[in-house]
């Protein structure tokens, strides 16, 4: 693998390339009129790599560092998701280029079945875990928030979203839906439903609505997946 120095960020592709490859990904999905230039990518993909290498840098899994180095593989799968979410995120809110936006969110949609909108605000420190199929709602989100598979974060006919504090994990077939308030370090087990309740704070939900069961979560979120340690 070919590696580029960004900052304390190793990518194995330089900044330059990543911005061509991803143009020519966007141009070859959608060959409409609206042709993305390098010139406006650029930009974009530069500070989208600002946000992906002070998340990455939080966490403590493999492949995500190297020698107390960031690490960024566009052909890791999880890494690139969390990537196209950035840039499509960063487009729309801080350059205002919804053409950019909305293609890549409808690439990260396509090519991992990822459905999270440009104006979803995910936190700053995050974690997709092979996330096919998940889709994110416009939920409030805090930081060391970790997302699997085939998740559903959403709102009820009233239009209320989920609320989550800091330090949350939903394991794979979980959904969260309607009015939530989630408070620290909480997990939803695997297959989990979860409609119009609060949690409280080190909790493991665990069940579907309404036979739920909640069980004291003994460890911590950001103990084990992140490496910002704090006491139990």
């Amino acid at each position: 693998m070919e590696v580029s120095r960004h900052s304390n960020l190793n990518l194995s592709l330089g900044k330059a390339a990543l911005s061509r490859y991803l143009v020519h990904q966007l141009n070859h999905f959608f060959p409409d009129a609206n042709t993305l230039t390098q010139s406006e990518v650029s930009p974009v993909v530069e500070e989208a790599l600002e946000r992906l290498e002070h998340c990455f840098k939080h966490i403590q899994l493999k492949y995500f560092s190297e020698n107390r180095t960031v690490v960024f593989n566009h052909l890791n799968s999880d890494h690139y998701a969390m990537f196209l979410y950035w840039v499509s995120n960063t487009a729309y809110k801080r350059f205002a280029n919804e053409n950019l936006a909305t293609k890549s969110f409808y690439l990260n949609k396509a090519m991992h079945g990822v459905d999270c909108f440009y104006a979803v605000s995910l936190p700053e420190i995050f974690l997709f875990v092979h996330p096919v199929g998940s889709v994110i709602g416009n939920a409030h989100f805090e930081d060391y928030f970790v997302v699997y598979q085939n998740c559903t974060i959403g709102s009820t006919d009233k239009g209320i979203y989920p609320t989550f504090s800091k330090e949350t994990m939903l394991y794979s077939g979980v959904s969260v839906i309607g009015e939530c308030h989630i408070g620290e370090n909480v997990i939803f087990g695997a297959n989990t439903k979860w409609l119009n309740q609060a949690v409280e704070s080190h909790s493991v939900v665990l069940g579907a609505h309404p036979n739920n069961r909640i069980v004291a979560n003994q460890k911590s979120i950001k103990n084990d997946i992140f490496n910002d340690k704090q006491p139990l």
